[in-house]
């Protein structure tokens, strides 16, 4: 490893320099791109190879048994932040193998800086061509094209109908289109949907106004409004341990034994937003069905989020958020993952078999620094684990360059959320009983209430899911999705109508509500035909 770390700098940064001539970063960047995407499937550097890693094609046991999740990735364990980072680094490295391309690095997409919240996506990740060498080419981190099949081969039940199936040639999409082809049905409502977007260029400006609405999306928090994902990105950066940082599960814990509280905000969290903007949801603050209906793109599911090139753009930006916390906690060459948690284990609720943990995990393992990051191995050929990548400087050496939120490094800094005076929530409204496995694939749990006469939107909650939980045992081992929301005051500090509040549930397929909750916050809101249950504490 070189003594001088190599920087990943924010991408609309290499965007500008090539934009005003210095097309040397950006260049080198896209032909090791092309490299990769060039490679035989098999080969190990491919990117059919790396991408697929997350989760299809699926591989071992899980291709066939739906006890087992046929992806190796970790979400909603304390391996999150680390499992992705170690990802990273082996899709960089690959990259670095391409002839001529030793020096590039994998740039971030600065989701919190004021040209994404402006303009959506640096323009690298969406244009159709470059011009290198006097040669045009396609853009490589525009999309990529399956060169081989993935056949989701889980048994099919009259429960469990979906075939997550994607032909060779097929080649993903974002926003506002749909990839979903896996059977008859999906093919022809896919076919009938993207028949309304012939237009690359207004397919792209939808996409960048549909990331800017998520980006700009107002929230009250205590009184006053913010955007609701960036004051989720900076709320994560306050949280006093990995362990409540690192994921859904830990900070859904913490928080639900304590809806009144302080609410704990993880990393996985906005990571989440973004996934879900990038995949097809429309930003949810309108208390209508989604804009664009049926958008299904890549980023939205696990299954394929990881075959799309701007995964690794989105999550080297984690990964910065990440290193950003370790400088603002303290923890840049050590931490600690509490053993109790229960998202130190894949175990679902006490007296439950334990199902198979990703790529077969041990079912019974609690998970530490020193659990394996498979399937991802050092130079010495042995198996990463979180011990081996928490200084990203002296362990892997990289660092970053530039970014949206490195004056929170700082622990002195206040985060913008708590700058100004507070306002005490009146009471928490708790959502629960949303079963995941009845849900096909991702969606939202949106909340709304009247304050001061008026409609207000107070928050989303993102659930990044797959289109086969009912099959898989370890999507069920976290298997119920609750959200809390603080409930703000009118101006005069009264507390607002309990009546007037909203709930949403926004799937691929349908919006679940629960409107003017009047006559369901008591009496155990046993309603027989009830999607989710209301509480208020």
């Amino acid at each position: 490893m070189s003594s001088t770390p190599r920087v990943r700098r924010s991408l609309s940064d290499i965007q500008y320099d090539y934009d005003h001539g210095k097309k040397d970063e950006l260049e080198a960047l896209i032909l090791a791109w092309k490299g990769i995407k060039d490679l035989p499937a098999s080969h190990p550097n491919s990117f059919f190879s790396i991408g697929g890693l997350h989760g299809e094609p699926f591989r071992g046991k899980g291709k066939t048994d739906a006890k087992w999740w046929g992806g190796y990735c970790q979400h909603g364990t304390v391996l999150f932040p680390s499992w992705h980072r170690a990802y990273l680094w082996r899709l960089e490295e690959a990259l670095r193998s391409i002839p001529g391309c030793s020096n590039v690095t994998l740039p971030f997409w600065d989701e919190c800086s004021e040209h994404s919240r402006e303009n959506g996506l640096p323009s690298a990740l969406t244009q159709e061509h470059f011009v290198i060498g006097g040669r045009k080419i396609d853009n490589p981190l525009r999309s990529f094209v399956f060169p081989q099949a993935i056949i989701d081969e889980l048994p099919v039940t009259s429960d469990n109908p979906i075939i997550y199936s994607k032909p060779e040639g097929y080649e993903t999409v974002r926003y506002p289109l749909s990839g979903l082809v896996g059977t008859p049905a999906d093919r022809e409502a896919t076919k009938l949907h993207n028949a309304q977007f012939k237009d690359p260029a207004q397919n792209i400006d939808y996409l960048n106004k549909n990331i800017s609405a998520w980006l700009n999306g107002q929230i009250i928090i205590e009184g006053n409004q913010y955007p609701e994902v960036f004051s989720s990105f900076e709320s994560c950066l306050d949280a006093p341990n990995y362990t409540l940082f690192s994921n859904t599960t830990s900070a859904g814990a913490k928080n639900d034994a304590d809806p009144k509280g302080p609410q704990s905000v993880p990393l996985e969290s906005p990571h989440n937003y973004m996934h879900l903007a990038v995949g097809g949801f429309d930003y949810p603050n309108v208390g209508t069905d989604s804009v664009i209906p049926g958008a299904n793109g890549d980023m939205g599911e696990n299954e394929t989020a990881g075959l799309d090139p701007i995964f690794f753009f989105h999550h080297c930006f984690i990964d910065y958020v990440f290193w950003t916390w370790q400088r603002r906690q303290g923890a840049t060459d050590e931490f600690s993952i509490d053993p109790t948690d229960p998202g130190a284990t894949y175990h679902p609720d006490a007296g439950v078999p334990p199902p198979a943990g990703p790529a077969g995990e041990n079912p019974n393992a609690t998970l530490s620094l020193d659990s394996t990051l498979d399937p991802f191995v050092k130079a010495d050929g042995t198996a990463f684990t979180t011990r081996d990548c928490i200084n990203i400087e002296k362990q892997l050496g990289y660092i970053y360059g530039k970014g949206s939120l490195d004056a929170y490094a700082q622990p002195t800094k206040q985060l913008l959320f708590k700058a100004k005076a507070v306002q005490p929530a009146s009471k928490a409204l708790r959502v629960s009983r949303i079963n995941r496995a009845k849900i096909r694939g991702s969606f939202l749990i949106s909340a709304y209430a009247e304050v001061d006469g008026q409609r207000v939107y107070l928050g989303t909650r993102p659930i990044l899911s797959r289109w086969h939980v009912e099959g898989c045992m370890n999507c069920q081992t976290h298997l119920e999705a609750t959200a809390i929301f603080k409930l703000p005051l009118n101006a005069d500090a009264s507390a607002i109508d309990e009546n007037s509040i909203e709930v949403e549930v926004t799937t691929r397929e349908t919006v679940l509500k629960r409107p003017k909750a009047a006559g369901l916050l008591s009496a155990g809101n046993a309603i027989a035909d009830a999607p989710f249950k209301l509480e208020i504490y």
